[in-house]
């Protein structure tokens, strides 16, 4: 069946109410897929969507399902969140970032997406000058929808062109106006995979220092970076962070993909004790309290959602508890996706692709759960509906904040080792007519 004809996937795409393939949305190149899988009859190498492509690690699966036994369903949960989660957070900052970081300031939160929410409705209020948030692109294009849909300003730039010292002056651009309440970064980035070297989270956070300014900092993908073994509880290397140059900081943590536990929503706040602390007056204006870690708790997380299930809480705290003690090594068994990058990269390369974002400063990229690719002469939208026709999905960066409109995000995750022989079939095909 491939390729498709290009009328069929304009077609679907027109059906589902794409008008160019370059923006579609995640959630669309889901759909446009599934619609063309159905046509083919042949299933698709998937690698739009970054869902876990692991099973969900069975401590917590167990300890969940003790708590439903043990009734916890049918009791709230606390705001601030179940102590013993807590406490493992706290643990989890000090053995893995070797950062200090009490329970009072590690917030249960519906996923990281709650978590980065609960901050923008939070940090655009600390100080009325300060109403912007500034996106270190690419990044996950979904934290701009939670910006927008709140009524709030964002400026971005993308990375690309400004690592290492050049970011100095480029952050301070921004930063020297006075509108930046927040900055927000993940590393290891989605979609990218770059991760942000020491130079770059020195500089980051003495801005963060000099203009008083809140780091947010997304920690999604914690410890994936390969090319280093963060998994040693109390040993270094520890998981680079922020943290370690500013108390203006903010870092989100997620159960996704760290212990494949996506479908249980369940991540983590984890605000430092002199922030948590703060008081801004500002705050008192519009919420009840104007204490930082206050507002989060009783005005913000409140409001959204009373607090986090209960029993994935359990689960949560217990797969942190098996980290934190070593008894359970969560990198050895999330380095199945730097694996599956490394070969998926070959195929890619060995078919006239390059890789985009392929540097951190002069350190080859790590391979992980994402990788960016493109191909000479192509924008990333066509590229993109060129690989649709060969049974092959992705997104364009175009939708990431990225200015490497070239390329397309290639997620690891759900392509397994048993259909790298389809992949390199498939990229064969289109390189064979486009020759």
């Amino acid at each position: 069946m491939f390729p498709i004809s290009k009328e069929v996937v304009a077609e679907y795409a027109k059906t589902l109410g794409i008008d160019r393939l370059g923006y579609a949305t995640i959630r669309q190149i889901v759909q446009i897929a599934n619609k063309l899988e159905q046509y083919s009859g042949t299933k698709f190498i998937r690698t739009e969507m970054g869902v876990p492509g692991l099973e969900a690690v069975q401590i917590g699966v167990e300890a969940e399902i003790e708590a439903l036994q043990k009734g916890k369903a049918a009791i709230y949960p606390p705001i601030e969140g179940a102590a013993p989660l807590k406490t493992e957070l706290s643990r989890f900052a000090k053995l893995f970032m070797n950062i200090d970081i009490s329970p009072d300031g590690c917030v249960p939160t519906v996923g990281s997406m709650q978590a980065s929410f609960a901050m923008f409705m939070t940090v655009n209020r600390c100080q009325s000058e300060k109403d912007t948030i500034l996106f270190i692109d690419p990044g996950f294009p979904v934290h701009k929808r939670q910006v927008a849909v709140q009524g709030m300003k964002y400026e971005s730039f993308d990375i690309y062109d400004y690592r290492g010292d050049k970011l100095r002056d480029k952050l301070e651009s921004y930063l020297k106006k006075g509108n930046i309440s927040a900055f927000l970064y993940s590393t290891p980035n989605n979609p990218s995979w770059i991760c942000f070297t020491e130079k770059e989270l020195k500089i980051i956070g003495e801005l963060a220092n000099k203009y008083d300014v809140i780091v947010l900092e997304d920690l999604a993908y914690f410890g994936m970076d390969f090319r280093q073994n963060f998994g040693k509880p109390g040993e270094p290397p520890y998981q680079s962070t922020v943290a370690n140059y500013t108390d203006n900081y903010v870092l989100t943590f997620s159960g996704s993909k760290v212990f494949s536990y996506a479908g249980e929503r369940i991540g983590a706040l984890m605000i430092s004790d002199k922030l948590f602390s703060r008081k801004y007056p500002d705050l008192g204006k519009i919420f009840t309290a104007d204490i930082f870690g206050q507002v989060v708790l009783k005005e913000v997380i409140y409001t959204l959602s009373s607090g986090t299930a209960h029993t994935p809480q359990y689960a949560m705290a217990a797969m942190l508890k098996a980290v934190n003690d070593g008894t359970f090594d969560f990198v050895a068994v999330n380095k199945e996706y730097g694996d599956r990058a490394k070969s998926m990269k070959e195929a890619f390369i060995e078919n006239g692709f390059k890789i985009v974002y392929d540097k951190d400063e002069n350190l080859e990229l790590a391979d992980g759960f994402y990788f960016t690719i493109c191909y000479p002469g192509m924008t990333g939208e066509e590229l993109l509906a060129e690989l649709l026709r060969y049974g092959i999905s992705a997104i364009t960066l175009d939708t990431t904040g990225s200015t490497r409109t070239e390329g397309l995000r290639i997620c690891t995750s759900q392509t397994s080792k048993e259909r790298f022989g389809d992949l390199k079939e498939r990229l064969k095909a289109f390189r064979e007519n486009k020759i």
